[in-house]
């Protein structure tokens, strides 16, 4: 009960997870990434023109400030015009008001010279209070002493400040302390940051509606494609992945999509023909496993040779039945990689001669022909008893659909360094098109045969694994009307015949 609860928490655990994953859809990200993009694009647009702005701004204000305050300081050296009645506050009234400044003129101390405004209606304190540049003029101080220039431009809270030293009044110095205000610039920078957050909001609006269009219509090819697969997965191969192709990617994969549809299609066509011939295959033996048994108990059971032969009838249909077991078996374990290959150097000749051995019985009960073309002392390192089992398939795969004339010719030649093991039979053939699917497990052939040699439709798929774990050369010529050659091609082991030779001299003198 604890192991059912355990599990079925551990499943809905997982099957959360995986609708998890399935709500990040491809369209949402694509809608994040485009939404995301716009947002970023505008914002660092904003900032950067921001940024150009102030600094712009700024390198204009030194500019301009530093030509007012120039001409500034040139007419105040003169003679106050007669037009202001020679008075120096008048004068500096005109300048401020001409050129849109602020125009002092302060002792070393920070006092203000001029403008004086004997007109205000205020008390001395407050006189002193406002006009008190005490902290002013030590800033314009500490700048003229760090620079070389005779005057100085600098940001000093909310304004732009030009000063310098200047001699008047019976050549005492004096400080010229011209202001411009900022405020103006923050405020025009204040107004500049909502107009950015305003932008923003609307491209961030505008970004989610375009996104999604873009993104439904990028991703709508998929779609399809994720119905045209599920139809798939159920058994429909009549469906076809081109549809709303956008670009060559999609192309290519609606073609690979359409390339698997068609081999899954042939692989169940396939697997369906296996399972009719294994099953046909099962039956018939244990048909007549039950038929003969049934003779034995009700008919022979009493006599001797009808009760033998029966018996043998049921042993020689068992072996068939475990002949197909083995071949089922052997291909799973071989191609799941439970059976390693175990190398060793194999006389293959002799190994060979013994092979074609196995199929004697049929020269002599059923007139086959085997010719043989062996060459001696052909060494090579192979996992036996696999080996032995190819070779056997494809011996047996010969005689199966060799012609009428019931022969199959099988050589073993050494050839450049390596082994060149071939069986032809004269049977139909196969064609051009039918070649590449003959090594599928599931495969067989539409021509019809004797099959004096059990078996499965597995034999060739054995044999591909077989090679294909040892890395050996192999493949299939064939020609319709005139047979088929099988062949493999493999390193020859050099100097295992030599040193065999040796063993046996050594022992035979021990002796």
């Amino acid at each position: 009960m604890g192991w059912g609860i355990n599990l079925k928490y551990k499943a809905t655990k997982k099957r959360k997870r995986t609708d998890r994953r399935r709500q990040t859809s491809i369209y949402f990200l694509l809608w994040a990434v485009f939404s995301a993009l716009s947002l970023v694009i505008v914002l660092l647009l904003g900032v950067t023109q921001r940024v150009i702005m102030v600094q712009t701004y700024k390198r204009e204000a030194v500019r301009e400030l530093t030509k007012k305050g120039t001409e500034i300081q040139t007419l105040i050296r003169r003679t106050p015009p007669a037009d202001v009645g020679g008075d120096r506050t008048e004068m500096l009234r005109a300048i401020s008001a001409y050129y849109n400044v602020n125009v002092y003129l302060l002792s070393d101390k920070g006092d203000m010279i001029a403008p004086q405004t004997p007109d205000l209606k205020l008390d001395a304190e407050e006189i002193e209070t406002l006009f008190d540049f005490s902290e002013e003029i030590v800033l314009l101080k500490e700048q003229l002493a760090q620079t070389e220039e005779e005057f100085v431009v600098y940001e000093y809270g909310e304004e732009y400040v030009y000063g310098t030293k200047i001699s008047l009044y019976n050549d005492s110095e004096v400080y010229l302390y011209v202001s411009k205000s900022i405020e103006l610039f923050q405020a025009a920078t204040s107004q500049m940051n909502v107009r950015l957050w305003l932008i923003a909001l609307f491209m961030f609006i505008l970004s989610f509606a375009v996104s999604s269009a873009v993104s439904g219509w990028l991703t709508r090819p998929l779609t399809e494609m994720t119905k045209k697969a599920r139809q798939l997965a159920h058994g429909d191969f009549n469906v076809d992945f081109h549809g709303t192709d956008y670009g060559q990617e999609m192309v290519e994969l609606a073609d690979m999509l359409n390339y698997a549809r068609d081999e899954l299609s042939k692989t169940d066509k396939m697997q369906k023909e296996l399972i009719a011939n294994v099953s046909h295959d099962f039956k018939t033996p244990l048909t007549m496993i039950k038929a003969y048994a049934s003779m034995i108990m009700e008919i022979s059971g009493n006599i001797p040779e009808k009760r033998n032969k029966h018996a043998q009838v049921i042993v020689d249909e068992a072996d068939r039945l475990t002949s197909l077991v083995s071949d089922v078996l052997d291909l799973s374990k071989i191609q799941s990689g439970i059976e390693s290959l175990k190398l060793t150097a194999v006389d293959m000749s002799a190994y060979l001669l013994e092979i074609v051995g196995r199929f004697h019985y049929l020269t002599e009960t059923q007139g086959y022909c085997l010719e043989t073309d062996i060459d001696d002392d052909l060494y090579a390192r192979v996992d036996e008893v696999k080996m032995g089992q190819a070779l056997y398939n494809l011996i047996g795969n010969a005689v199966n659909y060799t012609g009428e004339d019931k022969k199959v010719f099988v050589s073993m030649k050494r050839q450049e360094g390596n082994i060149r093991f071939a069986v032809r039979d004269t049977g139909a053939g196969i064609k051009q098109k039918e070649l590449a699917d003959i090594w599928d497990r599931y495969y067989r052939s539409s021509k019809s045969h004797k099959r004096p040699v059990n078996g499965t439709g597995l034999g060739l798929s054995i044999v591909k694994t077989i090679f294909e774990k040892h890395g050996f050369a192999f493949g299939v010529q064939s020609e319709e009307g005139k047979g088929s050659t099988f062949y493999v091609v493999f390193p020859e082991e050099k100097g295992v015949e030599t040193e065999n030779k040796v063993d046996t001299l050594d022992k035979q003198e021990k002796r």
